[in-house]
């Protein structure tokens, strides 16, 4: 039975040490580390998401700010708004998030953000920076993901990683972290063939292809680190007969957590660890600042 790599239980103890970290900062330099978080419209799924970002921030009793706009904000006035924080010395870090409106460029916006307070780590110098080996913020999930691999104990060095996923986001950042720590990173896909063949070689195996349940039991090699980045919600029976919704990963876990050596739950696994890094990356910017 695999040990369950508890993502909550690791962000909170990684949030109460920048508690301190941010009370030192507030005495050495007058001031705390500010997160400026921008949302457009009114989509569910974001303000669920913002909701966690800026209680982080609080919990960590770093400086926050919340800015919304409405559905039909014009792209040049979004532009004018991160033009104005990108020029306010008071703020560290700027998050914009996604997605946002159709009739708005996703990549014009990130473009837009300074890169020195690029919490996210999308603008493309810090892009190009992380795929150079040279200082850069790196993007909060996979920045979370190697923290996670590495609470195990397990090192990374001279492992076979397998990351299924290509995404800008996750996908080849991760591997290219990994690669930093000395893995030997295979980036397999959806249209990889004999994929369980290549997924079971794996000693650290990170799944982010957005596809519920793809990784069985069978493409799992035994006692390998498990990384589950998928959020897929489902229809299943309920207690009554009726469907629920429920959250799955693209792992499917009662089944791997039999053969895996550790692995994580969804939820409860990636999600917390890329808001506690996201903290992490703003108090980065404030002492990049300084």
């Amino acid at each position: 039975m695999s040990t369950i790599i508890d993502g909550k239980a690791l962000s909170l103890s990684l949030k109460e040490q920048m508690k301190g970290r941010i009370a030192d900062l507030e005495k050495q330099y007058g001031r705390k580390p500010c997160l400026a978080v921008i949302i457009v419209g009114d989509n569910p799924a974001s303000r669920s998401y913002v909701r966690g970002k800026i209680k982080a921030a609080e919990f960590t009793g770093m400086d926050s700010r919340l800015i919304e706009l409405p559905e039909y904000v014009k792209e040049f006035e979004l532009l004018d708004v991160i033009a104005g924080l990108n020029a306010d010395k008071a703020v560290d870090g700027i998050l914009v998030q996604l997605p946002l409106p159709h009739h708005i460029d996703e990549d014009v916006v990130i473009d837009s953000i300074a890169k020195e307070k690029d919490v996210d780590g999308f603008h493309p110098m810090n892009v190009a920076n992380l795929w150079l080996g040279r200082k850069c913020i790196v993007p909060c999930t996979p920045k979370g993901i190697i923290a996670m691999i590495e609470s195990t104990g397990v090192e990374i060095k001279g492992k076979k990683a397998v990351v299924i996923g290509r995404s800008n986001i996750v996908g080849k950042p991760v591997a290219k972290l990994l690669l930093d720590r000395n893995a030997t990173v295979t980036i397999a896909h959806s249209r990889t063939q004999d994929l369980a063949k290549v997924a079971s070689e794996a000693d650290i195996l990170v799944a982010a292809v957005g596809r519920p349940k793809m990784v069985t039991a069978d493409m799992i090699k035994p006692g390998a680190v498990v990384i589950d980045v998928g959020i897929n919600r489902i229809m299943v029976p309920g207690p009554d007969g009726t469907e629920v919704s429920k959250l799955v990963g693209d792992v499917d876990f009662d089944a791997a957590s039999e053969v895996a050596g550790y692995i994580t739950p969804v939820p409860g696994g990636v999600g917390p660890m890329t808001i506690t890094m996201l903290m992490e990356n703003t108090i980065e910017c404030f002492l990049n600042r300084q």
